[in-house]
């Protein structure tokens, strides 16, 4: 038995079932990890922060476990010199093979939308057949874009390239399994998850994000890049808020 997840839950009066709502599983599975069983890494994060006490308290002998290189390596699809160079294939094959997620970090992703003028409508099918599409993009009023405008030496045309991108994908916004929602964080990378699937765009300082590296991963058992860049797009997303374009329009002209 795990007393100590057992104990976490009763002190912050959670119950099993709450647990299993929060961390996206059956209540059965909870009910084995109380048996001892240990969970996935990304439901051992989110199991953790919500029962608020550290991973390593619930299950002390997980970041013990080496990690061996070939499994680590097993989880690099591809690795491309600068994001520019992704074949346009990649990108559609994975966007059209998504059947439960995709999620999308970025600052304005402007290449998202002009590499595929259909972009949008496609995101939309996908939700309708069922995945959840997810997009996040920079604030163009918020300091991170500011910030990241002056590091790369283009003022406000981060911010005005945010606000064309955005144009395209109104017709997402209370499209049934489609949000998009704007963020003021600091971005290390970019991250375009398909399923098991990322597309992560290192950020290097005042460097544009596509002249920068791309990493293809693929999750795989015995590795935890996937579930940690997963982790960081949740994080993100959490504090983002709602696009919502005719009241951003309308400050816009409130300031004009």
């Amino acid at each position: 038995m795990n007393e100590r997840l057992r104990s976490a839950l009763v002190q912050q009066g959670i119950t099993e079932e709450k647990l299993a709502e929060l961390c996206s599983v059956d209540p059965k599975t909870v009910g084995r990890w109380l048996a001892g069983r240990v969970p996935h890494r990304r439901h051992r994060f989110t199991a953790a922060k919500h029962l608020r006490v550290d991973e390593v308290y619930l299950w002390p002998n997980e970041r013990q476990r080496p990690v061996h290189l070939e499994a680590l390596r097993s989880e690099i699809v591809e690795v491309y010199p600068n994001r520019a160079s992704v074949p346009r294939d990649v990108w559609i094959s994975l966007l059209l093979g998504a059947v439960k997620h995709i999620d999308v970090l970025v600052f304005s992703g402007t290449f998202f939308a002009q590499t595929n003028p259909h972009i949008a409508r496609m995101l939309q099918e996908r939700a309708q057949a069922g995945v959840k599409v997810r997009l996040c993009f920079g604030d163009p009023h918020g300091e991170a874009v500011a910030v990241r405008g002056r590091e790369e030496g283009i003022g406000d045309t981060l911010a005005a390239k945010i606000r064309a991108s955005l144009t395209y994908y109104r017709g997402l916004v209370g499209a049934p399994g489609c949000e998009v929602r704007l963020h003021d964080t600091t971005l290390y990378n970019s991250i375009f998850r398909y399923d098991d699937q990322l597309l992560v765009n290192p950020h290097i300082w005042g460097q544009p994000a596509s002249a920068n590296p791309l990493f293809q991963l693929r999750r795989t058992d015995g590795t935890d890049w996937c579930d940690r860049y997963t982790e960081s797009f949740e994080a993100v997303w959490n504090t983002a808020r709602p696009w919502a374009p005719d009241r951003q329009e309308h400050h816009q002209r409130g300031q004009d």
